[in-house]
């Protein structure tokens, strides 16, 4: 089973997401195994980060709490909301699943 998480940004927590953005790049690295895909979500007026989104390739819902908790990103307080739902693959990366 695969996981989407969404997160939400605090409002104006820009300074916040840049001072932590290495240590949440080293996570993700660290963590490769386990992510489809994952990045920032953009608005389209500023080209400011206003969230992310991440497909994690894990078998329990237990196991997504788990990784997006020791994100640094939330460890920090960036997030205002965190979103987490089962997913299943229909495409990725140009091939079907169905």
């Amino acid at each position: 089973m695969a996981y989407f998480i969404e997160t939400f940004d605090k409002q104006d927590s820009q300074e916040l997401r840049q001072a932590h953005r290495r240590e949440h790049l080293d996570y993700l690295e660290e963590n490769k195994q386990l992510l489809l895909a994952c990045g920032a979500k953009i608005d389209d007026d500023s080209g400011a980060a206003t969230g992310g989104v991440y497909l994690l390739d894990v078998e329990t819902r237990a196991e997504a709490e788990t990784f997006i908790a020791k994100d640094p990103f939330t460890q920090e307080g960036l997030f205002a909301e965190i979103r987490i739902s089962a997913w299943r693959k229909a495409f990725l990366d140009g091939q079907s699943y169905v």
